[in-house]
């Protein structure tokens, strides 16, 4: 069993960022420049974007952070998002989600310039990279094709199982499996909350990506010898033995299943990571675009 370690993969990529936004800055290039939103005080979304800025600085980016209290209106955002859109000095831009229950979150994505659209949420960028088109990738399924990648996990003519077909993570990390190239090429059953049989499915996976939010729901049975398991889910649990009162549990019940694997993700540690590092590789193409690079 190999683990999949996406804190260190995401360290080198950020890295390797920085080393070319050192080279845009030496000929005099502006640097990219990262703008995110936050409204209220949800301590996930609070913790996430504080390393969406630290991450800016380890890859030399300029950041903006935008707050705003949970009784911001709907209209009162969309205000601000335009802004962002129209604003030269930003090349990119995200809304942490989730949005407080009276903001139509849909509305709030599809008001985002497309261009600008570092999450990869906007309708636009979601039908351009499911026809394989150039675009900015949902950024958990970005970091989940790059780990295969670096990895050298073959997905040619294997068979994925995907359990989960949120918007965010099922589908598109669904639709970038089975177009051509390596990761890639892959065939592909995405499974769900009205889906049958679903052991005797994930047994036939040589690749689980299980993306559904339920602490420890892959349970060894339902995987085949040998097979690579990516594990998306973050959920708190209590536990009382830390000092923080939870810890993170990923979707996979990581104790009995990793020695049934060829490859697993760890949690924390493994998708997390590469999600963030994804949308500062969106970043800097948004920026390089921009620019004319």
């Amino acid at each position: 069993m190999q683990l999949i370690d996406g804190k260190k993969t995401s360290t080198d990529i950020k890295q390797e960022i920085a080393a070319e936004v050192a080279e845009m800055t030496a000929k005099g290039i502006r640097r990219p420049h990262l703008a995110a939103i936050l409204v209220g005080h949800d301590g996930g979304s609070e913790t996430y974007v504080a390393n969406k800025v630290k991450s800016c600085a380890e890859c030399g980016f300029e950041s903006t952070l935008l707050r705003f209290e949970d009784d911001i209106t709907e209209e009162q955002l969309l205000a601000e998002v335009r802004k962002l859109n129209e604003n030269p000095e930003i090349d990119g831009f995200i809304v942490q989600l989730p949005l407080p229950k009276h903001i139509d979150e849909q509305r709030v994505i599809e008001t985002v310039d497309p261009d600008k659209d570092v999450d990869g949420f906007h309708p636009v960028n979601v039908g351009r990279l499911s026809i394989g088109l150039p675009g900015f990738k949902s950024a958990t399924p970005a970091g989940i094709i790059e780990l295969l990648r670096r990895y050298n996990i073959d997905t040619r003519g294997k068979h994925v199982v995907v359990i989960g077909r949120s918007n965010i993570v099922g589908k598109p990390v669904a639709s970038l499996l089975m177009q051509k190239g390596n990761p890639g090429d892959a065939t592909v059953t995405v499974c769900h909350s009205r889906t049958t049989n679903l052991p005797e499915i994930t047994r036939q996976a040589d690749i689980i990506i299980a993306a559904l939010g339920k602490p420890g729901f892959v349970t060894a049975d339902m995987v085949k010898d040998g097979a690579t398991v990516i594990d998306v889910g973050t959920t708190r649990v209590p536990d009382a033995t830390r000092k923080s009162g939870f810890r993170l549990c990923g979707d996979v019940d990581f104790e009995n299943v990793a020695p049934k694997c060829e490859f697993i993700t760890p949690v924390p540690g493994g998708v997390g990571p590469m999600t963030i590092c994804s949308l500062m590789l969106n970043t800097l193409q948004a920026a390089k675009q921009r620019r004319g690079c």
